[in-house]
């Protein structure tokens, strides 16, 4: 137990370490703190995307949906694809917007082309609100990690600190930079980690083949939907795929990311790179299933990876996954503390409460809001604990309703901010009543986001088309920086085209 605790200690220690480094190439200005000057290069890009995209709710959900659910979690494939191809599709435009007019968070850019201080409220609590909860579940996910890695010997309480207090330390003195850093280590440790797992422990059963054979036979309803408990049907499928890659792509951590890359060529490949990495939930199922053979009735799903990792494999072995899973977690939980603080400082405290402030105080109280929402998440995870996909599916409920204005501002000239204001409240209002009142219940079997976002859509063309246009210098500014961005995307393909041509 003891080298367990060792291996804790040291992948504690190597955060620490790259977020004193990182502090010490900091500019000092708040955009270089919060979006690292717009000047992220391609690797950092890729895996501070990539494992701030997967979290404890790929790590560790997988698993537990697997385990518990049957194949619906296979669904991750399909969302994958859609979350690369919307991170360049819109994301890429978001870049381009937000390098053109210095834009740092996602209210920035919808209150500034809906001309309105009642948009830019209304995205900054949502952003805020449901990005709590999904804090909640990498702490949660993390403690079980670092708790069950050390034997017993780190109480759940006590790991969540632990989590929490690294996580502060080195965003406090790195921001995004640190941030970016760490996840490169944190993508890479993710990707292996559960690929090994997984065809490790499916040995336990004879190989995966011999996995699948026992599983037709023992456990059939585990390999159709609706899955054993026959809850997880086609409708369940199309709605974790779908709400799954919009909330996490209009998540604030996504946003600052994508305002941070220094080249917008980054944004090409990330539909194929991002499409790659689910290759990782092979691990899962080979994990989940050998679990349903071997170890059945897990009381908790949630921790059936490390149950049986450590169960079953060398003791060090288990340790190191275990770790390395944790760093699953930290790597969204650092991104999404990090971008909460932002949008509260930006959007909230600059603009309202002190638009003189210097450069320092803004990162002064971007230190603190880490602080405050920390403690937040730490006692959610103590006292409102739940099975980490569905409370990941309730936060990603509601920041995909955001989707829908920022389609708007992306394509439609005739959005405006009626449109907007109400297709929000009616979409997130749907949302939350259907998930959180146990006698309404979602038609047809679809998540409530779902539904959120149909009537979302809805109202925000009805109300916008029967409504006063915006302002039309707004609207001109606006149509020429995308027309401009619409220019240069054509300008390199035709270079790049003769450029093949010639070669």
């Amino acid at each position: 137990m003891t080298i367990g605790v060792l291996i804790i200690v040291i992948f504690m220690i190597v955060p620490l370490m790259v977020g004193f480094y990182a502090a010490g190439k900091s500019k000092g200005s708040s955009d270089d703190y919060f979006i690292q000057g717009r000047g992220m290069g391609s690797i950092a890009v890729f895996f501070t995307v990539a494992a701030t995209w997967w979290s404890a709710f790929a790590f560790l959900g997988s698993n537990a949906s697997f385990y518990s659910q049957g194949p619906i979690y296979l669904t991750a494939f399909a969302w994958n694809i859609l979350f690369g191809y919307l991170y360049f599709v819109i994301g890429k435009r978001i870049w381009y917007l937000g390098k053109k007019f210095h834009y740092v968070t996602p209210s920035d850019l919808l209150g500034d082309f809906y001309n309105s201080e009642k948009v830019r409220i209304l995205v900054g609590l949502v952003v805020i609100v449901f990005t709590v909860p999904y804090l909640q579940i990498q702490l949660t996910g993390g403690a079980y990690l670092i708790e069950v890695a050390s034997g017993g010997v780190i109480p759940f309480w006590l790991a969540a600190l632990i989590f929490y207090l690294v996580i502060i330390i080195y965003v406090w003195v790195g921001g995004m930079r640190a941030v970016a850093w760490t996840d490169i280590i944190y993508g890479a440790l993710l990707f292996f980690g559960l690929l090994f797992t997984g065809l490790y422990i499916v040995r336990l059963v004879g190989g995966p083949i011999e996995m699948f054979e026992q599983m037709k036979n023992l456990h059939p309803e585990h390999l159709t939907l609706p899955g054993p408990l026959g809850s997880s049907g086609y409708a369940s499928w199309i709605s974790l795929c779908l709400i799954t890659a919009i909330g996490a792509l209009m998540g604030p951590q996504l946003w600052l990311r994508m305002y941070a890359v220094k080249n917008g060529k980054l944004f090409n490949l990330m539909p194929f790179l991002i499409s790659l990495v689910a290759i990782s939930y092979i691990g899962s199922v080979l994990v989940s299933w050998t679990g349903v053979l071997i170890k059945p009735g897990v009381e908790n799903p949630d921790q059936i990876l490390p149950i049986i990792i450590m169960e079953y494999a060398p003791f060090v072995i288990g340790a190191i996954v275990l770790a390395g899973g944790a760093s699953a977690a930290m790597s969204t939980a650092n991104s999404q503390i990090h971008a909460v603080s932002a949008v509260m400082t930006k959007d909230f405290y600059q603009r309202y409460k002190n638009p003189d402030a210097s450069q320092d105080r803004l990162i002064q109280v971007g230190r603190y809001f880490l602080l405050v929402f920390s403690i937040l998440a730490y006692f959610l995870a103590l006292f409102a604990p739940g099975l980490l996909v569905t409370i990941g599916l309730i936060a990603f409920g509601g920041t995909a309703q955001l989707i829908i204005p920022t389609i708007g501002a992306l394509f439609w000239k005739r959005a405006n901010e009626a449109g907007a204001i109400t297709g929000l409240i009616g979409g997130l209002t749907f949302t939350i009543l259907f998930t959180f009142i146990p006698t309404l219940v979602s038609p047809l079997g679809l998540n409530p986001a779902m539904w959120g976002l149909l009537i979302n859509a809805t109202l925000f063309i009805i109300i916008s088309l029967s409504t006063k246009p915006r302002d039309q210098n707004t609207v001109k500014r606006f149509e020429n920086a995308l027309l401009q961005f619409k220019y240069n995307e054509n300008h390199v393909k035709e270079r790049d085209k003769e450029y093949a041509e010639v070669n």
